[in-house]
């Protein structure tokens, strides 16, 4: 064990949330910050390249490489996980796709305990940490950080037809879906600057990591929090073989995801007390709502053939590939600059359910979602998901050694509530793919099949088919019930100096992607510890279809 060293603030975790609690402390040049991640550099080109998004994601290097254990009722298959294992963490090796959710969801966590993150309070930090590109309004943010761009801006234009084929099916368009109004069909935007990725790393260490009050850990292996008594004092990990204590004069801050936080918390000796024992872990805290709770998107694709020769399936030959990365490589441009999601929807799958559970990306391409597996020709999908889903998890550590991946459990459609949003997806983008809008484009279906029709049929079809959306959230909520792990202010409840900030608190998970809310977190977190809340000025208007108790859309 080398000599100690002491920080006011130790920041587990340089990911979508941690960078930027790291960089926002940091602002204060009186005290002093150190930020640990067990990643390397961002600096690949697969990284930043927006179009490569799929080589980070199943790279080793890059990500952490969990999976969950065998999900009961997705036929026994085991889900992979992927997180971030890299400066910038998921944020640098997710798609890039830019979605707040939706108004009510954030009045949904206000009213299960989470008091103060109700949409009123988190919107200023929405616009605090955009720099929007495309929409100019008083929900968007034009001087942060983090760039908001369209991509290529639906220059294909199958993305205008899946948009006018929702509008023909009787849903609106909306011109900004984070916005007044998230439900309708309409353009997507995407956390890409001038054609890199807009990662935390980028965004806000690339600045950030020059100040002498910030100091920076890569390859450290953060293997449990210390503590005395019931005050976190600092952090043990292991760097280059060697363990090194790392003390934190004011906090200890967890920002290591909804797999790594609770796990970091249970190894610690804070967490439930069977799971604790069946580990061999001595407990310090008893919090049995550490790891429980755990959710996550799921979703599956649409696809058909395309009549005419315009989709990306053309561009996935190994010339056409160097021809788009040397085009990026020079000037920033073509395909290379753009997720290729540029046009999506959120709708409500049935009437009496208040806001959208529904959410569409729209690719102008038939292939996995890393590209690895594509139709032969042209063709394109429309990934759809159940969003606001009522099956629970978690995630328990199986040994003390943070090296040994947890146990991961989705449940992933335990309930016919679940199972039913799957069903309503179904029906409902077929209807929208019939419209005459699509019929320029629209060939054979690839999947699902026409024969898929009863409810069993659906089902069956769904277990076999679906993938995670790899938004995992809710491990360490926030509230004040006994299940809650950490306060309002994020604080660990019944330990002092220890907070969790990442998207294991959120205490339900929001209708859309979840990087923008885990930055939106982190920039509130970040004030929480400085007690510099920025309180809101005017309610700004949202939108509500006052006819949802009867109408499934308008």
């Amino acid at each position: 064990m080398q000599k100690n060293k002491t920080y006011d603030y130790v920041i587990v975790g340089a990911g979508s949330a941690g960078a930027i609690v790291a960089a926002r402390l940091s602002e204060d040049p009186n005290c002093s910050v150190l930020l640990l991640e067990y990643g390397g550099s961002d600096r690949s080109v697969f990284i930043r390249m927006p179009s490569a998004l799929g080589i980070p994601m199943n790279s080793k290097k890059y990500n952490w490489g969990f999976e969950s254990q065998p999900e009961p009722y997705l036929n026994n298959r085991r889900m992979n996980c992927p997180r971030g294992k890299v400066m910038g963490g998921t944020s640098s090796i997710n798609g890039m796709v830019y979605v707040r959710g939706n108004a009510h969801d954030y009045d949904e966590w206000a009213s299960l305990g989470a008091i103060g993150w109700n949409y009123q309070n988190c919107l200023p930090y929405f616009k605090k940490l955009e720099n929007h590109q495309c929409v100019d309004s008083e929900y968007t943010g034009s001087k942060g950080p983090v760039a908001i761009s369209g991509g290529n801006n639906m220059r294909n234009p199958l993305y205008r037809a899946f948009i006018d084929a929702g509008v023909e099916a009787g849903y609106s368009e909306t011109k900004d879906y984070n916005g007044f109004r998230q439900e309708g069909f309409g353009q997507k935007f995407m956390n890409v600057d001038r054609g890199i990725r807009a990662s935390t790393s980028h965004a806000y260490l690339k600045s950030a990591k020059k100040r002498p009050n910030l100091t920076i850990l890569k390859r450290a292996l953060v293997q449990r929090v210390q503590f005395s008594n019931k005050t976190a004092t600092g952090i043990e990990c292991e760097i280059n073989g060697h363990s090194k204590i790392f003390n934190a004069q004011r906090e200890v801050i967890l920002c290591a995801g909804a797999i790594g936080s609770p796990q970091l918390l249970q190894v610690s000796g804070v967490g439930p007390k069977d799971t604790l024992a069946a580990a061999g872990i001595d407990q310090i805290h008893e919090l049995p709502g550490v790891g429980e709770n755990l959710q996550d998107h799921l979703e599956f694709n649409f696809q058909y053939s395309c009549k005419q020769p315009i989709s990306l399936n053309s561009e996935l030959g190994l010339f056409r590939k160097a021809v788009i990365g040397a085009q990026w490589l020079l000037f920033k441009t073509g395909l290379g600059r753009t997720n290729h999601f540029e046009s999506c929807a959120f709708i409500r799958s049935r009437a009496g359910v208040k806001w959208p559970d529904i959410q569409y990306h729209f690719l102008p391409g038939a292939v996995t979602y890393d590209g690895s597996v594509a139709f032969k020709g042209h063709g394109f999908q429309v990934h759809v998901g159940h969003n606001k889903p009522t099956s629970r998890g978690h995630v328990r550590a199986t040994s003390s050694n943070i090296k040994k991946h947890p146990e991961i459990l989705f449940n992933y459609l335990a309930t016919e509530e679940d199972r039913q949003g799957f069903r309503d997806c179904v029906h409902l983008t077929r209807e929208v793919m019939r419209q005459p809008a699509m019929d320029a484009f629209r060939g054979e279906v690839i999947q699902p099949t026409a024969e898929v029709q009863t409810n069993e049929e659906i089902d069956a079809f769904v277990r076999d088919s679906v993938d995670s959306a790899y938004h995992p959230a809710g491990t360490c909520k926030i509230g004040t019930d006994a299940m809650a792990v950490v306060d309002s202010e994020l604080r660990v409840q019944g330990l002092k100096r220890l907070r969790v900030i990442d998207s294991s608190v959120f205490p339900t998970v929001p209708n859309g992607n979840l990087n923008a809310p885990t930055m939106m977190l982190a920039e509130r977190g970040a004030d929480l510890i400085k007690g510099t809340v920025i309180v809101p000025a005017e309610p700004v208007q949202v939108y509500l279809d006052q006819q949802w108790k009867v109408k499934q859309r308008g």
